[in-house]
């Protein structure tokens, strides 16, 4: 990465487009880490920085996934939310603490943690928030970026922490666009209380933690009808459990050259797992943690085939659900209130008493139902990213980025130099979370998304130290 390109006179400035948990992080370990004068800008429209999609919920049914303890914006303090939460004492929801498995709190406070450790940096303006969006990058001398509030502002190097894109919309469901009937996008809490006032049929396309989220929402604000839940496959994210010892698996020291190596791997170190008393989770937390190995160790091809084959299964397994929820979901199931389908989408059509909606089950047997709302809670689709984000595609369009072979985010180098449509590395962006995770592997979860800014943060961090002592070199 090259460095700053800089009047002496004028401080160096890194702008970070996205300022959820990915961006304000890179922002706080980056202001922690500058040895030389730089300005910090994050561009995020919400009002909070570290809200994001995924913690500006207000819904104290959406909670996070794994206890506190194991959630922190600094890999070298172990358990910072939960250490917070002790000491701001901030109000925590009826059933925030899981029998035996710590506190699992709304999804809300993770964003008040963060902000609050950015707080000091925002108040001495070492960090700043320009609160809007992005929408058209042009490189010249320094990148010069423009929003839609109508700022414009200057930068020397530029992150892009963008969020998840929108859900993509099923085909059977394209000629609804815009029913009233229709929810495309299971974010819109409004209308997701309007739904769980009528008490009609409801269906959920997903099954996975998005959908989780819906039922749970919809079960707390009092929905009394029947719900029915469809996805591919018909796979419910796991559950928890607590208090076992670490397993000995390794999938580093000799990584697995193929998806179907990997598979085996795994099922034969569950398999000893098991009879030595553990539960699968234990082998799963070490798969995660040897996401990375893993990861680089499969070609191109490997990696299309886990994705293809084993990637809904891994998701089910290492995404795991929160007791709370999961014991939501159980309920509803108990009380033939909730049904979970394993079917694939043929097609939908619209009456005077809502929507009819045909599936065909795993097992070929062709299914109708009628439905007073359709929810797609199908989570994020990465393939249109640079599609539905005006500031990438204009990034794109002038060559300076461009998305992955495995279309899972944006092409990256050396773990988060952008990669423009040369093939080479565009000097001065850097790609901070999720979006980078084609190169990188596991980047979903809090732990690996804070390594990864810390990564990023260090990158930038070097960059500029470059870019002073040059400065001081050549005024000798």
């Amino acid at each position: 990465m090259s460095a700053p390109a800089n009047n002496p006179a004028e401080t160096p400035v890194v702008a970070i487009i996205g300022g959820g948990f990915t961006g304000a992080s890179v922002a706080w370990h980056l202001a922690r880490a500058v040895t030389a004068p730089a300005q910090i800008v994050v561009i995020e429209p919400r009002p909070k920085l570290g809200q994001g999609l995924a913690y500006s919920t207000a819904d104290p049914s959406h909670r996070i996934n794994v206890p506190a303890a194991r959630m922190t914006m600094d890999c070298a303090d172990d358990g910072g939310l939960q250490k917070w939460i002790e000491a701001a004492r901030p109000d925590l929801s009826p059933g925030t603490e899981a029998e035996g498995g710590g506190l699992f709190p709304q999804r809300g406070l993770v964003a008040d943690y963060v902000s609050d450790n950015l707080a000091p940096l925002l108040a001495s303006g070492q960090v700043r928030h320009v609160q809007s969006v992005a929408t058209w990058v042009h490189r010249g001398e320094r990148f010069c970026i423009f929003c839609q509030d109508g700022t414009e502002l200057e930068a020397d190097l530029l992150v892009i922490a963008s969020g998840h894109p929108p859900p993509g919309i099923p085909q059977a469901f394209r000629d609804l666009e815009g029913s009233p009937r229709l929810i495309a996008d299971s974010a819109q809490a409004g209308r997701i209380s309007q739904v769980a006032a009528e008490d009609g049929e409801v269906l959920v396309v997903g099954t996975g933690l998005t959908a989780a989220d819906v039922i749970a929402s919809l079960d707390r604000q009092g929905f009394q009808g029947r719900i029915t839940a469809l996805s591919r496959r018909g796979l419910r994210s796991r559950g928890h459990v607590f208090g076992y010892p670490e397993s000995p698996s390794d999938f580093a020291t000799r990584p697995a050259r193929s998806a179907l190596e990997l598979l085996r791997n795994i099922r034969a170190a569950v398999r000893l797992d098991i009879g030595a008393g553990l539960p699968w989770q234990a082998t799963l937390d070490n798969v995660r943690r040897d996401g990375p190995a893993i990861w680089a160790a499969l070609d191109l091809a490997q990696r299309a085939r886990l994705l293809k084959k084993l990637r809904v299964w891994w998701d089910v397994h290492r995404f795991r659900i929160a007791p709370q929820v999961a014991g939501v979901l159980d309920r509803l199931i108990d009380h033939s209130r909730l049904r979970i389908l394993a079917a694939r989408l043929l097609s939908a059509q619209q009456d005077d008493t809502g929507l009819w909606v045909e599936w065909r089950t795993r097992g070929g047997k062709t299914g109708r139902g009628r439905f007073d709302r359709v929810i797609l809670a199908t989570g994020p689709a990465h393939d249109s990213i640079l599609h539905s984000s005006p500031v990438l595609a204009s990034l794109a369009d002038a060559g300076l980025v461009r998305p992955d072979a495995l279309r899972l985010g944006l092409d990256v180098t050396e773990g988060c130099l952008a990669v423009g449509s040369n093939g080479q590395p565009t000097p001065g962006i850097l790609v901070a979370g999720p979006l980078a995770r084609s190169h990188v592997g596991e980047l979903m979860g809090v732990p690996e998304v804070t390594a990864h800014a810390e990564l990023v943060a260090a990158r930038l961090a070097a960059s500029l130290a470059r870019a002073e002592r040059s400065l001081q070199d050549a005024d000798l």
